[in-house]
């Protein structure tokens, strides 16, 4: 019996690695959406038995959360910062577009956070920035947390209406300047002295 062509960019059949699954999977993400990946379609379009995928992944959920943790670092920018509300509009901003960038980009991303396996680096980053500036554990988790929900929203908001581009980009800056404005009130002094 003929093999299956695989896709032009995979790896003969057998020699996956954890990296081309998971990349697989965001390319068909992309293509059918957050309800049409699951581990058979994923199997099929790398021309394997869906049980030889268990080699990398354990459960579609923790392939949705290695799927959200690449996501993330593939939106990652390098970027020297200078000031700690430079580095968190820097993080709000590459998580929306990291989102928007992918078909059900932010179901994807609180799938994984809800289930626990993964999409929590920009949350710890960001409130690593606000204890790094004074902020006490409470606030720098609360304030991480409204950060990510505020960018959750818009995009979820942009992405259910079937929005694409750069409408409400506007919105999205204003509202992202009110939440780093009272997180600024809340720190106090210690922060605009490292700024």
């Amino acid at each position: 019996m003929a093999s299956p062509t695989l896709p032009a960019s995979a790896p003969d059949r057998g020699r996956y690695r954890r990296a081309d699954v998971v990349g697989r999977a965001i390319a068909l993400l992309d293509e059918v959406g957050l309800d049409g990946l699951s581990m058979r379609r994923l199997a099929g379009d790398l021309g394997v038995q869906p049980s030889a995928l268990y080699h990398h992944v354990s459960s579609r959920q923790e392939l949705l959360g290695a799927v959200a943790d690449e996501m993330l670092a593939r939106g990652r920018r390098s970027t020297e910062v200078l000031g700690w509300q430079d580095e968190l509009r820097l993080a709000c901003v590459e998580l929306r577009d990291t989102m928007l960038r992918h078909r059900d980009g932010a179901a994807v991303l609180a799938a994984a956070r809800a289930q626990g396996v993964g999409g929590t680096e920009p949350v710890s980053r960001m409130a690593a920035v606000l204890a790094f500036n004074g902020a006490d554990a409470e606030l720098a988790r609360v304030g991480a947390q409204t950060l990510f929900h505020f960018v959750f929203g818009h995009v979820a908001d942009r992405q259910a209406a079937g929005v694409a581009g750069e409408s409400g980009d506007a919105d999205f800056a204003v509202g992202l300047a009110i939440v780093l404005r009272g997180l600024e009130t809340r720190l106090g002094p210690k922060a605009a002295d490292k700024s």
